[in-house]
């Protein structure tokens, strides 16, 4: 029962996220912008009786992910601005996304390094 109401509920936020953004293109954005799978992910693991730490776990791993999706955005509006295909511009967008998080992980390891020696 629970895994129909998260998926009707998400359906929902969704459904009217696209809504707005069809009428009204730049709010849709502002509106896609806000953190609803990340709350709404966080609220069903709350439901699901995970515990604080899983939570804050979860959350980290979410802004550890927020500036490569920044790059993929980028990426997908620079190249739908020059008239690049939907899909193609969505397929170099992901591969911006994995290529940063690639070297935000090797940075984070350097620092780490020279910090801790």
């Amino acid at each position: 029962m629970h895994i129909i109401m998260k998926v009707v509920i998400s359906a929902i936020v969704i459904g009217v996220v696209t809504e707005i953004a069809r009428r009204f293109p730049t709010y849709g954005g502002v509106v896609a912008a806000l953190p609803l799978v990340s709350l709404l992910s966080i609220i069903w693991l709350y439901f699901q009786g995970e515990q604080s730490t899983t939570l804050s776990k979860f959350a980290l791993g979410v802004l550890w992910g927020f500036p490569a999706t920044a790059i993929l955005l980028l990426i997908v509006y620079f190249l739908l601005k020059n008239s690049i295909p939907l899909f193609v511009s969505i397929g170099f967008g992901i591969c911006g996304w994995l290529l940063f998080l690639f070297v935000q992980g090797f940075l984070l390891k350097i620092i780490k390094l020279s910090f801790f020696n």
